[in-house]
């Protein structure tokens, strides 16, 4: 490849998401002591490219020369189950996988959990791709984590690191069926919706963007149909919108609340019950989902499990999931668009928008942070936050952002309330208005939805967080897992 196509390739999805610090871009999600140096001395972020360094420090392996590159599958298994790491290594060398699990710990952000021993890496074939759809199930297993009993549920990340010290990542997830307060789910669907993999200028597709034969970034309307869980994440190997989830783990987990955890995957599957659970809590930008999860979040809500929304543009395209060639479940993500036969794969436009789930719906995009305006300060959500009418909260309506549509029917409620309405504008200059919305359905489930990328980051994360945010939230908990 050329200087002038890598150059197309830095200038792509990556390198806008590296500058976004609104969940478009991955984020150090590891907070002790394993800071990265450049030859200056200076630190730098966990996903930087250090091949500058004369000190011989851990780099990022990318997508083009592939020096370590891994997925799993499945994303999300139980204590006693396994999962299995199809890796490649390029050149072939030994390497090691550090397994951490995310959660406050002092301060860190995650926690060491255990390392595998020195493995052989191989040279995997290149990515199959047809018709933009990019696998890799073709590769073949490098090492299976046996998950022990004892291991705590929660979100985990695999570190990948090669002997001459080039690094990948690997999120997934440990769970199980008991009961807890509140029930994480981590949009892993989403999150693949997003994956560029291969970044490399030539080969890589998501449900956003593909290159032509010169190189060039294309847009939606010549992006993949259907995109594939068996591959890697571009670049550093974590998802694009990862940040939110983890931003709410190390928050919640401070304070002490009962979770449980799954992914999207397995609230479509069926493999969790959400009766047993106060709340589901979605913590993240949450855009895809299948029919069968939304099915299960409104029988949730209507036997009285509440539902807690912490981002915007939640449950925008409605998509389908079909088992690998191999027969594995749930590994093809289809989502067509407004391309090909049939209708659109809008909620709205299939007469169920996302309004009559959540209470308010995606609006448009945010271009510049703007603050957000508290609204109906006597009620109880922003108890003891200080807040008052009118309040701005600044920066907090950022990325994207929902509001309440008039014409556009709403659920079923007893009483329901709009605790924010910000003014912004969009990217052509007209003044639009976010909105945060809170509903108490017939079964007294609450369904909380904040409106803006911005809220979980308010939770817990370097220069964005927001007493006032944490407390409203603590609020919200609270009130549904029923503390005094």
């Amino acid at each position: 490849m050329g200087a002038e196509q890598i150059r197309r390739w830095e200038s792509g999805a990556l390198a806008h998401a590296v500058s976004d610090p609104f969940g478009q871009g991955p984020l150090p999600w590891l907070r002790g002591s394993e800071n990265y140096f450049d030859d200056t001395g200076h630190v730098v972020p966990w996903y930087a490219d250090l091949a500058r360094s004369t000190g011989g420090g851990t780099r990022t392996a990318d997508d083009v020369h592939r020096q370590i590159k891994g997925f799993v599958s499945p994303g999300a298994a139980a204590p006693g189950e396994a999962i299995d790491f199809h890796i490649t290594v390029d050149p072939p060398q030994q390497f090691s996988v550090d397994v951490y699990r995310i959660g406050h710990y002092g301060g860190d952000g995650a926690a060491k959990i255990t390392t595998s021993p020195r493995l052989s890496g191989i040279v995997q074939p290149p990515p199959l791709a047809a018709d933009r759809t990019v696998s890799c199930h073709h590769w073949w297993m490098s090492w299976r984590l046996q998950i022990p009993s004892y291991w705590s549920v929660g979100a985990y990340v695999a570190v990948l690191t090669t002997a001459d010290g080039y690094r990948s990542h690997i999120p997934f997830t440990v769970r199980h069926d008991h009961p807890a307060d509140l029930l994480l789910l981590l949009p892993d669907i989403t999150w693949q919706a997003y994956n560029l993999y291969p970044e490399d200028g030539r080969t890589g597709a998501s449900l956003y963007h593909a290159w032509d034969e010169r190189g060039r970034l294309l847009g939606e309307e010549d992006a993949a149909v259907t995109i594939s869980f068996d591959r890697p994440y571009a670049g550093a190997g974590l998802p694009l919108h990862v940040g939110h989830a983890y931003d709410f783990i190390r928050w919640a987990e401070r304070y002490g609340y009962d979770l449980a955890y799954a992914d999207a995957r397995d609230l479509h599957a069926g493999r969790v019950d959400p009766s047993r659970y106060r709340g589901l809590v979605f913590p993240g930008h949450d855009e895809y989902w299948t029919l069968p999860m939304r099915r299960a979040a409104e029988r949730a809500r209507d036997s009285g499990t509440s539902l807690v929304f912490l981002s915007a543009n939640t449950m925008y395209w409605q998509v389908g999931l079909a088992p690998s060639a191999s027969g594995e479940p749930d590994r093809l993500l289809t989502c067509r668009k407004r391309r090909g036969p049939g209708k659109s794969a809008l909620w709205r436009e299939v007469d169920r928008a996302e309004q009559q789930l959540l209470g308010i719906q995606y609006a448009g995009r945010v271009p510049d942070p703007r603050p957000l305006v508290v609204r109906n300060a006597e009620h109880w959500l922003w108890d003891s936050t200080g807040a008052v009418e009118g309040d701005e909260i600044p920066g907090l309506v950022a990325g994207e952002a929902d509001r309440y549509f008039p014409r556009t029917s709403l659920p079923e409620h007893d009483n329901r309330i709009l605790l924010a309405h910000s003014p912004y504008e969009d990217s052509e200059g007209a003044t639009r208005h976010q909105e945060t919305s809170l509903y108490q359905a017939p079964s007294g489930a609450l369904v909380f939805a904040s409106g803006t990328f911005a809220w979980s980051p308010a939770l817990d994360r370097p220069g964005h967080t927001d007493p006032r945010i944490q407390r409203a939230t603590a609020n919200l908990l609270d009130r549904i897992c029923k503390r005094d």
